[in-house]
């Protein structure tokens, strides 16, 4: 159990710094939309690529912030009966919603984002628009991010069942270990 939980703190140490990344590029998105707002305003100077970079910036943000969210227990979850369960009981929740809708999930989306970026960089494929950038960069950012996603539910998966057989404690409400 101890290289799996050993396994997991890398998990979850590759999917901190990428979390970093995605909290710059939030402000990186900020900074290239208010400047391109001041210059199409100011002096009517626009750039297909500064609106481009926005929206790669904005898949940045999301694929691979979530594997951080999910790690960081910052997910969307219906707490209605979860709330409600004993600590065991959202452990068995959260153990078996990773192994029958997470894990399979990102399995497959992984799976049919690679062929998609995998043309794309083939094809050198440039965008459409008039000095727009190129696409295969952010089609890429698709299957990492799902597997960035499915690595950190099996960091996930490894401490529930962890949990689950006493090697660490682990407060489900906040999904943090016990010191």
């Amino acid at each position: 159990m101890n290289g799996l939980l050993a396994l997991s703190r890398g998990i979850d140490a590759v999917n901190e710094k990428v979390g970093r990344i995605a909290d710059w590029c939030v402000l990186l998105a900020c900074l290239i939309s208010a400047g391109n707002a001041i210059f199409r305003y100011l002096f009517s100077l626009s750039s297909n690529s500064l609106l481009e970079i926005q929206w790669y910036l904005f898949g940045v943000i999301v694929l691979l912030g979530a594997s951080y969210t999910y790690k960081m227990n910052e997910h969307v979850r219906v707490d209605l009966v979860y709330g409600s369960l004993s600590d065991r009981g959202r452990l068995w929740v959260d153990t078996i919603g990773i192994i029958v809708f997470l894990l399979p999930a990102t399995i497959f989306l992984t799976y049919l984002a690679w062929p998609f970026f995998l043309i794309s960089y083939r094809q050198h494929e440039w965008s459409q628009n008039a000095g727009g950038l190129l696409v295969w960069p952010i089609k890429f950012v698709l299957p990492l991010g799902f597997a960035l996603l499915t690595a950190q539910g099996i960091s996930e998966l490894i401490k529930r069942v962890a949990a689950l057989s006493g090697a660490i404690a682990i407060d489900t409400k906040y999904e943090k270990p016990l010191q």
